[in-house]
């Protein structure tokens, strides 16, 4: 795997090293060992998937506070989506700032979200389906969430007609 930080310290974008011939190819998408050596959280004890019928869809942005807070490795499994995290850590040095990353069942990217981040993420195409890995288990009473359009962080989504979800319509602004 090729591991590329992004501008928000410990958030990655991780591709996959492919090893092809004639039948196709074989890659790694997760290792516990090469997750220790980036300094990532390798836990993982839960998989979820989301599947989205509408291009458009909005999902987030959504957390857990300690001491259920999460990491999350996320990838796209059919389809597409534009990814989104959110800096929630306040002793960061990028505290409230946002990156948006293209996810598709095509670049098979995936996202490495820390803990104390927000996610949420839009859907490209219709039919979109997302893969999450979670280092920690869903506490219901730990969940919080900001709003998708909240000024304080300037989030541009790509499609401008977005169906959300009444919870995620009334979280917050932060």
């Amino acid at each position: 795997m090729i591991f590329n930080e992004t501008r928000l310290k410990g958030a990655f974008i991780l591709e996959p090293k492919l090893l092809e011939d004639e039948r196709g190819f074989f890659a790694r998408t997760w290792c516990e060992r090469e997750f220790e050596e980036h300094g990532l959280n390798p836990r993982l004890v839960q998989c979820n998937i989301s599947y989205n019928k509408r291009k458009g869809t909005l999902r987030g942005m959504h957390y857990q506070v300690a001491p259920y807070a999460e990491a999350k490795l996320v990838r796209c499994t059919s389809g597409a989506i534009y990814d989104v995290i959110i800096d929630l850590r306040p002793e960061s040095t990028t505290f409230k700032q946002w990156v948006g990353v293209e996810l598709t069942a095509h670049n098979r990217l995936e996202l490495y979200i820390p803990e104390g981040f927000a996610h949420g993420f839009q859907s490209l195409e219709d039919n979109s389906e997302v893969f999450y890995q979670m280092s920690q288990f869903y506490q219901a009473e730990a969940a919080r969430g900001v709003r998708w359009d909240d000024p304080t962080f300037g989030i541009s989504w790509p499609i401008s007609q977005k169906t959300i979800s009444q919870r995620d319509s009334n979280y917050p602004f932060f």
